[in-house]
């Protein structure tokens, strides 16, 4: 059944150049949207017709969604940078709009611009800063023409990483992952659209350092990017002995076969809430940092360069609020936030995924890396602007015939207000502008082994209070702000009472 014309959504164009251009002939016949003009800042060009379209001054915006009936603009200047096009979308803003976009210019396939080139904003459009410019050098260092592994392959880091690697031509790409469904998903893509390349799935779970040997041996793996870990702070937080064993002892599995089989380099994926933590999830990763530094010590780099990545929140990764914050706006909100001053670091999965292989490839004495992230960014302006890029309101006392509500949940456990990336003062620079080098201090690695084969006997025992106060005198800035919530911990406890209630 043929589209009525008068169903239609009328739509502007903002960016009356080849972009602008190429994309209103390709909604000419287009059943969903009708073009009605060009919006651009170029003076020389208002009033004057290209493709039978109009161009207007931004001025007449609030005139032509009256007479025009507009709902929509798609933003088809993909030449220009963050910050430009983030004055643009504020200026859009004022209007209740929905503002679709076009790919950087060199996304677009052949430099050809379809309607199938146009996307919803992505909240990564707002970050208050332009992505940061990749190293070409750095980035092939320890991948081209290498035999490249990452473990979890299959997650949100690891799979982008695994997308940014084999677009440097490895000479083998091996993604181990334990989820096979996961492995499955980013197997078939890559393997879609790198026909040539060799990339290898292995079902194989992280922790087991005797299967891991094999495959460093079997591979001659030269560089190794470990990215699996539980990073879910609330739900670590209730699974206390699970996220521990994971992210502590799977990073000792793969280290320690890395010195057994005398891998290259390793690059150890951690996180912000490593830094002075406050959770269970920022312990354990402090701690698989903590062996990092204490191996390399103890090796003296003779057989692999060990190297610690840390950053902040990545838009849109699993686990991350981003998505959740889009579902709640798409149902009609509220959307929930735990508390009105939380703020975060965010960075994009690419960029993510590019600093990871970058820092790797500078680090040699088990250096922590950070990313030089600009300001943190309040979450309460994050879901503003989401609402906002939906062309809908905020409902609040000042304004009661709003759309979305944010709804106040409090903090979960676990959960800090601010974030921190460095733990050591006066960071040092590297030979990438963005790209610094934290002065973190540790502890020896004997009195660590010694910890840890405690930590390994209390997990082993299932015992979560001993675990978290274990993980408190050997992380001296952790710092618990809850109560354990641990499931299988509160159910013992439950039916300890209960049994002593029996007696």
């Amino acid at each position: 059944m043929r589209t009525k014309f008068s169903s239609k959504k009328n739509v502007l164009v903002y960016g009356a150049g080849d972009a602008g251009i190429q994309l209103v002939l390709s909604l000419k016949n287009n059943p969903e949207f009708k073009v009605v003009g060009f919006l651009d800042d170029n003076k020389d060009l208002h009033k004057k017709v290209i493709s039978k379209q109009k161009i207007y001054s931004y001025s007449n915006l609030e005139k032509l969604i009256i007479s025009k009936n507009i709902s929509l603009v798609f933003l088809a200047i993909p030449s220009i940078g963050r910050i430009k096009r983030n004055k643009i979308i504020k200026r859009l803003n004022k209007y209740k709009l929905i503002v679709k976009t076009l790919p950087s210019i060199s996304e677009i396939v052949n430099g050809r611009v379809t309607i199938s080139d146009i996307k919803d904003l992505n909240i990564d459009d707002l970050l208050n800063r332009e992505q940061v410019k990749p190293n070409i050098k750095l980035l092939n260092k320890n991948i081209n023409k290498k035999i490249v592994l990452v473990t979890g392959a299959g997650g949100s880091i690891g799979s982008e990483l695994c997308r940014q690697i084999i677009k440097l031509k490895p000479r083998k790409l091996l993604l181990l992952e334990l989820n096979e469904f996961s492995l499955y998903k980013i197997y078939e893509e890559l393997s879609n659209n790198n026909k040539n390349q060799k990339i290898i799935p292995l079902l194989v779970d992280s922790k087991d350092q005797a299967n891991l040997e094999i495959i460093f041996e079997t591979y001659r793996v030269d560089t190794i990017y470990h990215t699996a870990a539980y990073k879910h702070v609330p739900l670590v937080e209730e699974n206390i002995c699970s996220g521990v064993k994971n992210n502590v002892f799977g990073t000792l599995a793969v280290a320690n076969a890395c010195v057994v089989k005398k891998v290259s380099n390793f690059v150890l994926i951690s996180s912000d809430k490593a830094v002075r933590p406050t959770n269970i999830m920022g312990a354990s990763k402090r701690i698989a940092e903590l062996y990092i530094q204490g191996i390399n010590q103890q090796l003296k780099g003779k057989s692999t360069n060990f190297v610690i990545v840390r950053f902040g929140n990545v838009l849109e990764s699993s686990g991350s609020v981003i998505p959740k914050f889009k579902k709640q706006i798409q149902e009609g909100g509220p959307v929930t936030l735990t508390h009105l001053d939380v703020t975060r670091y965010f960075m994009t999965i690419p960029e993510a995924a590019q600093l990871v292989i970058q820092a790797g490839a500078m680090g040699k004495n088990s250096e922590i890396f950070v990313l030089d992230m600009g300001k943190s960014i309040k979450i309460r302006d994050l879901i503003n602007k989401m609402i906002t890029l939906s062309g809908l309101t905020l409902k609040n006392n000042l304004n009661l015939n709003g759309d979305i509500e944010i709804k106040i949940t409090g903090l979960r456990p676990g959960e800090k207000l601010y974030e921190e990336l460095l733990i050591g003062e006066k960071p040092q620079k590297t030979n990438h502008s963005k790209i610094f080098k934290a002065n973190d201090a540790f502890i020896s690695f004997e009195l660590l082994k010694e910890k840890l084969l405690k930590l390994e006997n209390l997990l082993d025992n299932y015992k979560s209070a001993e675990v978290k106060n274990l993980l408190k005198k050997t992380v001296k800035l952790y710092k618990s702000n809850t109560e354990i919530v641990d499931h299988i911990y509160i159910e013992k406890v439950l039916n300890k009472k209960q049994n002593n209630k029996v007696l």
